[in-house]
């Protein structure tokens, strides 16, 4: 069986590591990504992730730098503002709402929302003949060896590959945390999200809104037109089996619960894919790094789909690592003093933000109705004492 030798191994072939192949490809590092499977970029495809994601300041500015904004910017949608509405009983009624407006920070966008689908169809567009990386879809990390000198990693077709530094972008349940004998401390709610698309009578008007009752929030993200209509994303969570309910009710049945659940804030809703059920953790790793390892995106954390932390989180830690790794060189890539910055500072800020969405999903979902009053007067406080907006805002973005 071959060995080869590069700078850096990722093993994950979601948007995170093929992310990652791409920053450390434009830095200049040799890189090899492996994966088991390809990248779906097709949204009609079996397989394909119907989920959107609102990506933010950092993110865009990270995608300005390794050249993939220009692909995903003809489909990227601004949003504006961020309404957040408050209801109670079935069929919902609304108490109250507010709105986040990006110009209170002199902001145009808080960001911009794309399918997570074409976003890896951009990432496969613009990796393609990147001459110092290479993606290996059809095998994935075995086993890794790690040494002061570099890790070894066997594949599983045989092969292995030398490198000074592993990144662990292999998600939650990932292979080379395990190797690195870094535990995760996991909780579970019981709930599922559904992800789908529909088409409204009413225009975005490029307002993401969050619309909270128990159970979960139900969240719709400004998307591009859609046969001719007005179009958004949905991310609605549930308990598991009424999620799983929703899911195999028939397609009439399935949009009346989900305008009913919506308010018409945008009119009636129409579905427009299928519906891809996701289930609802919080999940931190122990630690960021092990000798030659560094863990990142959901290998690192995992959050629930509220706020827009999941992904945008994931790469925060990107940018670090490869700042980190451009400020080391190549003789200090994957060593010591590196990694343990990588772990110190990371950590921090994920401990902050799972703890925080952990505690709102918590509140959020309830049905007591005294923790509903809670969540109303939440609301209320942070939209309307401006320096707790202005500090939540920002915090929000990633800043």
């Amino acid at each position: 069986m071959a060995r080869t030798d590069t700078e850096i191994l990722i093993a994950g072939g979601g948007i995170a590591g093929l992310t990652a192949a791409l920053a450390f490809g434009r830095a200049g590092f040799r890189t090899i990504l492996v994966s088991p499977t390809p990248p779906v970029t097709d949204g009609d495809a079996d397989g394909s992730d119907l989920r959107s994601t609102a990506f933010l300041q950092p993110a865009k500015q990270l995608f300005e730098q390794i050249g993939l904004w220009g692909d995903l910017a003809e489909t990227a949608t601004p949003l504006n503002v961020l309404r957040v509405v408050d209801t109670v009983d079935w069929p919902p009624q609304i108490r109250d709402s507010r709105e986040f407006m990006a110009s209170d920070l002199g902001e145009s966008s808080f960001g911009w929302n794309l399918m997570n689908w074409r976003v890896l169809q951009g990432l496969a567009r613009v990796l393609d003949g990147l001459e110092n990386v290479e993606l290996r879809f059809g095998t994935s990390f075995a086993s890794m060896i790690a040494r002061d000198s570099g890790a070894i990693v066997r594949l599983s077709d045989g092969n292995s590959v030398a490198a000074q530094l592993v990144v662990a972008a292999d998600g939650r349940n990932s292979a080379v945390r395990e190797a690195a004998g870094i535990g995760v401390h996991t909780t579970r709610y019981g709930q599922k999200t559904l992800a789908f698309v529909v088409c409204h009578p009413k225009p975005h008007a490029h307002v993401s809104t969050e619309i909270y009752n128990q159970g979960g929030p139900f969240t719709l993200v400004p998307l591009p037109d859609l046969d001719g209509q007005p179009a958004s994303a949905v991310v609605w969570m549930n308990p598991g089996p009424r999620a799983e309910e929703l899911a195999a009710m028939e397609t009439a049945e399935f949009e009346a619960r989900m305008s009913e659940r919506s308010c018409y804030i945008l009119g009636p809703l129409h579905l427009k894919s299928d519906r891809r059920l996701w289930p609802i953790i919080s999940q931190r790793a122990a630690r960021l790094s092990a000798p030659r390892v560094a863990i990142m995106a959901e290998a690192a954390h995992v959050i629930p789909p509220i706020g827009a932390q999941g992904l945008n989180t994931s790469l925060n830690d990107l940018i670090l690592l490869r700042d980190l790794a451009l400020m080391a060189g190549r003789d200090g890539l994957g060593k010591p003093e590196m990694l343990n910055e990588y772990d110190r500072t990371r950590s921090a800020d994920i401990r902050r933000r799972v703890t925080a969405i952990d505690l709102f999903n918590r509140i959020t979902r309830s049905p007591n109705s005294q923790v509903q009053l809670l969540r109303l007067a939440g609301m209320k406080a942070v939209h309307d004492l401006s320096g707790l907006r202005q500090a939540v805002m920002r915090a929000g973005m990633g800043h």
